[in-house]
């Protein structure tokens, strides 16, 4: 697999630094050229960040990438670990600042299941070995966020600051050590703090550092990007990773008037521009766009509400996950029952929509979806009315 060659903005830390960008700094500090993939190598596929640590290269080139700066600029404050073994990683910037990144187990895989995964069988990727969990994680893209979904208490903070792309990768990293040796980290999803199409420089830079060949080697295809829906910047995810991006749009409404409430950005890019950029955006053959529906009690979760959402994505190459609102302390919305969820789905698959209900995970440490906030931050509580007209 080739690597993913976007046009990028330059490197910030070493830790950014791709294979080639190595080989140029290798031979500015004196080294051979091919010791830039050594290093990043070390870093990114082997989750090494000391640089004592890489005993195949020359003891002045270890004390070298000191001086430049390689280091992990991540520590784990603490690890909460729910009831469903979800794992809650909090995390300290290097301006202690703090951010969260949610580790999620998936099943364990065995030999029955082999070739029974569609997506890999859609993909060509190889299964994973027998006998072998599964993990997904969900990995932070700023401090807090701006877009101020009522559903999210990420949003609710308010945004802090961009992380820069070695922080969103170190993210990885870090997952990756908290994992056994049975346990393998198999899909990433941008869905933690922030809106990654807001942070879109540094994102860039993660993406492709993140399914390096040379580096992490994560499949194009299990890495999901999450975006309330920056049009501009959809538009230009598609056209310079070529579709290669997976892709989930909250969408969470029917009608322009009742998503502004519950998502501001709407009003700014409403639901016809939305809808026409899902439609541009390019996709290699039998891969989806993944609808991301909030369902929130008494807000959109009727039969009409899911007729509406049939009509709207008439036409486009999607499948619709439905989550029910996991509850926040800054919101006083709750989710709908499970016996809606169940008729709202069905109303959707008669319609010929692939339609998902994601089950609940980590609510009992506050680290399901929409539940991730900073560790402190004053939330704004925002009440609205049972029913928005």
């Amino acid at each position: 697999m080739k690597p993913l060659a976007p046009p990028l903005t330059p490197a910030q830390s070493p830790l950014e630094r791709l294979p080639e960008e190595w080989a140029e700094r290798m031979v500015a500090l004196g080294e051979p050229r091919y010791r830039g993939l050594a290093v990043f190598r070390w870093i990114h596929q082997r989750g090494v960040l000391d640089a004592s640590q890489m005993s195949d290269l020359p003891k002045r080139l270890r004390e070298l990438l000191v001086t430049e700066g390689l280091c992990q600029p991540l520590s784990i404050v603490h690890e909460h670990l729910s009831d469903d073994t979800t794992r809650k990683l909090l995390l300290r910037l290097g301006d202690d600042k703090e951010i969260e990144s949610v580790l999620i187990p998936q099943r364990i895989q065995t030999q029955a299941d082999v070739g029974a995964d569609d997506d890999e069988a859609e993909d060509g990727a190889e299964p994973a070995p027998a006998e072998l969990a599964q993990f997904t994680q969900c990995i932070s893209t700023q401090v807090g966020c701006a877009m101020g979904c009522v559903f999210c208490a990420s949003g609710q903070a308010g945004l802090k600051r961009n992380l820069s792309a070695g922080e969103i990768v170190a993210q990885l990293h870090l997952g990756r050590q908290r994992l056994a040796d049975n346990e393998r980290l198999r899909n990433v999803v941008l869905m933690g703090m922030g809106e990654p199409l807001a942070n879109y420089d540094a994102v860039a830079r993660a993406l492709v550092l993140m399914t390096h060949p040379d580096g992490l080697n994560l499949s194009r295809r299990r890495v999901t990007l999450s975006t309330s829906g920056l049009v501009p910047q959809i538009d230009r995810l598609g056209q310079e990773f070529e579709g290669q991006v997976q892709l989930a749009v909250s969408l969470h409404q029917v009608d322009d008037a009742r998503r502004s409430a519950l998502m501001p950005i709407n009003k700014k890019y409403p639901l016809a521009e939305l809808l026409a950029a899902l439609r541009r955006y390019p996709m290699p053959k039998r891969r989806r766009i993944t609808i991301e529906y909030t369902l929130v009690q008494g807000q959109n979760d009727s039969l009409d509400d899911a007729r509406a959402l049939a009509r709207l994505m008439r036409g486009l190459r999607v499948k619709v996950n439905l989550i029910p609102m996991n509850p926040i302390e800054a919101s006083a919305l709750g989710p709908s029952s499970w016996e809606t969820v169940d008729k709202f789905q069905q109303v959707l698959i008669d319609q010929g929509i692939a339609t998902f209900v994601r089950r609940r995970k980590g609510a009992d440490i506050a680290a399901a979806c929409g539940q991730l906030a900073l560790k402190g931050a004053k939330l704004r509580r925002v009440l609205l009315p049972v029913s928005i007209a």
